[in-house]
Order: structure tokens, then C-alpha cells, then sequence
């Protein structure tokens, strides 16, 4: 699986705003919710609960807040890089910057710990997170990301 099979450029954002993580959290839970039929409130308690087991802030500045959703019909990614780094709780205590949210349908747990994988793998390379918090545009971002 690679990152080019489940991520949409309209579903990267380069220089989102968010002075926490529960409004960031929120905010990325409204983007999702305008792009599904789930309200934002349900993906938000999903991603509230999730993160209640344990900070998704996987260290360097990198966060990958996921949930599970019963009403969700597909899985759905979306990349943010923060025009400002906020705390998250992260494993390494490094404020974080680039956020990779990934919410999978009931039933398909094998497919979003295989879109983890994929996505754990991406952000593993520091070379290619430094180019990507220079990106200045989303397509910019979008074409590092997967090249």
C-alpha cells in the first residue's frame, strides 16, 4: 500500500491555524465531516476517545491521530502542516507541526493498520519531513509527499 492510494491533494493543508490540540482536533474533524456524511461531533468524540488511550504524537513534530467510526463508508486521510507548532503530548514532548489524520470504517481494521504502516514509514525519513515543512503550497507539499 502507498500513500498515492488513499490520500486526495484537496485533502492536504499547508499552514492551518490551531492554537490546541483539541481545537485542532476539532478543526480537522470539521474538514473530514464536510467532505462525508458523518457529523464532525461524532468524528471528533472518536478522535477524543482514541487519543484519551494515549497521545498520537508520534515524535519529531509528527502527530497521527486515528479512530475507528462506525457511520464512516470508507477510510479518509487528511495532512495538515501547522503554520504554528502546538503541544500534543507527544511521546518526545517536541511541539508538533504535521498532523496525519486517518479515520477508517468499522471493519477495517486490517486496512487502517496498513495505512499506518504506510504513513509511519513516509514520515520516518527526516529528510523528507525537512523539504516538506519548507513546502510552500499544498501542491508543493502534495507532490514531495508522494514522490
Amino acid at each position: 500500500m502507498y500513500l498515492k492510494d488513499f490520500l486526495r491533494e484537496e485533502n492536504v493543508f499547508v499552514g492551518l491555524t490551531a492554537s490546541s490540540k483539541s481545537q485542532l482536533i476539532r478543526l480537522l474533524a470539521e474538514k473530514v465531516g464536510e467532505k462525508t456524511s458523518v457529523p464532525a461531533s461524532l468524528l471528533s468524540k472518536a478522535l477524543f476517545e482514541r487519543e484519551a488511550l494515549g497521545s498520537t504524537g508520534i515524535g519529531s513534530g509528527i502527530a497521527i491521530p486515528h479512530a475507528v467510526v462506525k457511520d464512516l463508508e470508507t477510510s479518509i486521510c487528511i495532512i495538515a502542516r501547522l503554520s504554528k507548532p502546538i503541544d500534543f503530548q507527544a511521546v518526545d514532548d517536541i511541539p508538533v507541526d504535521i498532523v496525519v489524520l486517518l479515520l477508517t470504517p468499522a471493519g477495517a481494521q486490517s486496512d487502517a493498520l496498513n495505512v499506518l504502516s504506510c504513513v509511519a514509514r513516509r514520515f520516518r525519513d527526516d529528510d523528507l519531513v525537512g523539504v516538506l515543512r519548507a513546502a510552500r503550497t499544498q501542491g508543493e507539499f502534495f507532490a514531495l509527499l508522494l514522490g
